[in-house]
C-alpha cells in the first residue's frame, strides 16, 4: 500500500536526500530525463517508455524515462528536460509540477543523466510519440515495484546489473533506469512513515 506521494511530500523527500553528483570524467555526454509520478485511481505510478526494437540502438527494447541529450541551445539541463519531454511524448511544461533533481546517474555508454522529479496529472492515452523510437507508453505502479525492491533484498545496497531487475507485465526494468528506480525506492523507505508506506 502506498497512500501519499504528493508534491509537498516529494519536495520534503528531496530536501533531506543526498543526491548523486555529475560524472567527473568530461568525456561523459550530458543528458537529462524526467521521473514523472502520476496518479490513477489513487494509486501512484511512474511514467516510462519502452524503446523500439531497432538494431544498433543503444536503448533497444529497454524501459527508459522520457528525456534526451542537452543541446547547445538549452540554457539549463532542466530546460533541456522540458524540451525533450515535449518533443518525445508531447507533455508540455505547464502539465508538470517540478519537484527537483534526483541527481546524476552514469551509463556504460558514457552518458551522464540528470534525473528531474515531477508530478503529472495527465492521461497517458493522450500522449503522442514517434513509433519509430518508442513502442509504447508505460504506467508502472509504484507499490508493486516497491514490494519487488524489498522482497528481492535490494534495500540497503545496490545489486549488480544482472540482479537489479524490476519486472513489469511483459517487460523488465534494468540498467540505469533500474538504478534510478532503486535510488527513489530507497528514499521512500527511509521516509516510509511520512509516505504512509505499508508493505
Amino acid at each position: 500500500m502506498l497512500k501519499k506521494l504528493g508534491p509537498r511530500f516529494l519536495k520534503e523527500l528531496l530536501r533531506t536526500a543526498k543526491t548523486l553528483p555529475p560524472a567527473k570524467d568530461k568525456r561523459y555526454d550530458g543528458t537529462c530525463v524526467f521521473f514523472l509520478i502520476g496518479n490513477k485511481n489513487n494509486f501512484p505510478f511512474l511514467l516510462a517508455i519502452l524503446k523500439t526494437d531497432t538494431p544498433g540502438y543503444a536503448w533497444r527494447n529497454q524501459v527508459a524515462l522520457p528525456g534526451g541529450h542537452i543541446d547547445e541551445k538549452d540554457t539549463t539541463p532542466l530546460e533541456a528536460a522540458y524540451r525533450e519531454l515535449e518533443e518525445e511524448i508531447g507533455i508540455s511544461k505547464n502539465q508538470v509540477e517540478f519537484i527537483g533533481s534526483l541527481g546524476h546517474f552514469q551509463t556504460i555508454q558514457q552518458k551522464d543523466i540528470e534525473v528531474f522529479l515531477g508530478t503529472w496529472k495527465g492521461n497517458s492515452e493522450n500522449i503522442t510519440y514517434d513509433e519509430k523510437e518508442i513502442s509504447k507508453i508505460l504506467e508502472i505502479p509504484i507499490a508493486p515495484m516497491l514490494k519487488t525492491h524489498i522482497s528481492n533484498n535490494f534495500q540497503g545496497h545496490i545489486p549488480n546489473i544482472a540482479e537489479l531487475l524490476y519486472p513489469f507485465e511483459d517487460v523488465v526494468v534494468w540498467g540505469v533506469t533500474a538504478r534510478i528506480f532503486h535510488y527513489f525506492f530507497e528514499l521512500l523507505l527511509v521516509n516510509k512513515d511520512d509516505a504512509q508506506v505499508g508493505i
